[in-house]
């Protein structure tokens, strides 16, 4: 059984260790300052969307507490700090010039961030688009590809000259998928071609982003995507199976890698589409956009899954004609999720991405869990299974980085309990516990632990 010391021993100098936040599930104050609404404000005020009918209206009121959160960091160690902008705040209504009251808090959370030590990482867009772009159709139209390259833009202008590392998307699958196929998150459409559309135009935004904040930077600058991947594994190796399997992996890791590092969508995910009817809308040139050159990837690992090519009637189609593809349990303990606890399957995606990658530089930019989280009566939570769960999937990220993968950093997702989308305030992620009645943070058992960690590499690698 690893140690602290022997656990960080497997991490390279100069190795980040840090957290993760987002926008619209920790700052709150939604019409502050200028800020107007976004998909998520609106899918909130549906019936039925969010748990509880809960709302980002608050949150954690970050917004208004920012440089108590930021010592927060300070104090548990850590060296990066992973938050995205709010397009609304920075840019009402997705449209016209820069919101200076709206920027103005991100420049005083990155002036914040470096005069306590942590280096700050941007993400531009972590889901929350604009309504008025939704109302024009959203990311099914091409149109808003343009648009948001000219908000990366706004921000990018304003945070340049302190701002090293920048995300330009957080997980274009959930925004695609999740967003306009399933239904399970804002805008809430179940448009399976929509969703398809929204993938090639989430990809070409990147793209444009990634090209112009490149040629106008005045030094070095690391630029990337964070994506949410997973190893499918065959249930067996019978052929459906591993053909399910492969078409998870098409849909789920390469159609996003392989048009961003090799200029293309995989042949086998565009037959895939076909067979569905659908088609990626690809204009001419797109493709070279897309492949910008990127300096870092992001990814961002929860679980991974088994699949079969065999409905429970041992069919191997379905009721359209087309292959059978549904995940099977792998017999692994959940998390309050649901999500099967699978470290192995990290260092597996970590190699695969290395090996089918090469040459691209990763930070693991979420990972955590989600537990039924019990505090005493000074808040603090004795969370042993999200510790377990950090230690594991960090002995998995040292396992892929002692086979040869190039990883630089882990950050925890996520700093403190939050409004967790579609589930309002009922999963807790944070390694600092909210109390939403008083907004009290106080850190659980797996921020010390994560201290620990971070202080123990920081003495190891420079003793």
């Amino acid at each position: 059984m690893s140690t602290p010391e022997t656990l960080v021993g497997g991490f390279p100098s100069g190795f980040r260790w840090g957290v993760a936040t987002s926008a619209y599930q920790i700052e709150g104050a939604v019409s502050a300052d200028g800020r107007t609404p976004s998909i998520w404000d609106t899918f909130c005020r549906v019936p039925g969307a969010i748990d509880n009918g809960d709302t980002g209206d608050i949150a954690c009121d970050h917004y208004h507490r920012m440089p108590a959160d930021v010592a927060l960091i300070k104090d548990l160690g850590l060296d990066t700090y992973r938050f995205s902008v709010a397009w609304p705040r920075v840019q009402p209504r997705g449209k016209g010039p820069v919101n200076a009251a709206g920027i103005g808090f991100y420049d005083r959370l990155v002036d914040e961030l470096l005069a306590q030590g942590i280096d700050p990482w941007v993400t531009l867009y972590h889901w929350d688009l604009p309504q008025e772009l939704e109302d024009a159709g959203g990311w099914p139209v091409r149109d808003t590809a343009y648009r948001f390259a000219e908000y990366a833009m706004l921000v990018f202008d304003a945070l340049q000259d302190r701002v090293t590392t920048w995300t330009t998307l957080n997980e274009p699958w959930c925004s695609a998928m999740l967003g306009y196929a399933y239904g399970l998150h804002a805008p809430g459409r179940r448009e399976y071609p929509a969703a398809i559309a929204a993938v090639h135009h989430l990809l070409l935004g990147h793209g444009l982003a990634t090209q112009q904040m490149r040629a106008a930077a005045p030094r070095k600058l690391d630029i990337g995507i964070t994506l949410n991947v997973a190893t499918a594994y065959p249930a067996s190796d019978a052929a459906p199976d591993v053909d399910a399997a492969r078409r998870a992996d098409g849909m789920g890791r390469r159609i996003y890698l392989d048009p961003l590092v090799h200029g293309h969508y995989p042949a086998d995910v565009v037959a895939d589409l076909a067979r569905e009817g659908v088609e990626l809308p690809i204009e001419d040139g797109d493709l070279e956009i897309i492949a910008a050159p990127i300096d870092v990837l992001g990814v961002n690992y929860y679980f991974s899954q088994k699949f079969t090519g065999y409905a429970e009637d041992g069919s191997t189609v379905d009721g359209n004609g087309l292959p059978v593809s549904r995940d099977v349990p792998l017999g692994r303990p959940r998390t309050a999720m649901d999500w099967e606890i699978v470290p192995e399957g990290f260092t597996d995606l970590l190699l695969g991405i290395a090996r089918d990658y090469p040459g691209l530089p990763m930070v693991i930019t979420e990972n955590g869990s989600a537990f039924d989280d019990v505090a005493d009566e000074n808040g603090y939570v004795d969370d042993t299974g999200r510790t377990a769960y950090f230690t594991s999937h960090l002995g998995a990220v040292a396992d892929a980085i002692a086979q040869g993968a190039d990883i630089r950093g882990y950050l925890a997702w996520s700093l403190m309990d939050n409004f967790e989308w579609a589930y309002g305030y009922v999963k807790r992620f944070g390694i600092v516990r909210v109390d939403y009645e008083t907004q009290t943070r106080t850190p659980k058992q797996s921020a010390l632990h994560l201290k620990q960690l971070a202080a123990l590499h920081r003495v190891g690698r420079t003793a």
